[in-house]
C-alpha cells in the first residue's frame, strides 16, 4: 500500500462516519378503537377518558359521541392494551364495551 494512501497514513485519514438512529418501540404509538354504550353527554366522555388515560401507556383518547347510540373511542397507547383491561376501565366510569360486529 502506497505511504500516501488514506488507510495507510493515519494523519490523511478523510473517513466520516454517520450516525443514524432509528425511531425507538418506545416512540411509536398504537391507535385501539371500541364501542362504548350509555354514553350521552360530556361528563360520560370525561368519565371514560379519565379512566382510560390512568392505564399504562396511554397517551391520549378521543371520543366521537353517538347520545343514544354507539360512541367511537380511540386510544392511542405506546404500547397494545388488552380488551380486559380496556373493558375494566370502561366499566369502571360505569359504561361498557361492545364488541364490533362482522
Amino acid at each position: 500500500m502506497p505511504s500516501g494512501a488514506c488507510c495507510g497514513n493515519p494523519a490523511n485519514n478523510h473517513h466520516s462516519i454517520q450516525l443514524i438512529t432509528k425511531e425507538t418501540a418506545m416512540s411509536q404509538t398504537i391507535q385501539t378503537n371500541v364501542n362504548v354504550s350509555g354514553m350521552t353527554c360530556g361528563h360520560c366522555v370525561s368519565s371514560v377518558s379519565e379512566e382510560l388515560e390512568s392505564l399504562n401507556g396511554v397517551q391520549n383518547v378521543a371520543v366521537d359521541l353517538n347520545p343514544g347510540g354507539l360512541s367511537t373511542v380511540t386510544i392511542t397507547s405506546t404500547k397494545e392494551l388488552s380488551p380486559s383491561e380496556i373493558g375494566e376501565a370502561v366499566a369502571e366510569a360505569g359504561y361498557l364495551v361492545v364488541a364490533n360486529e362482522a
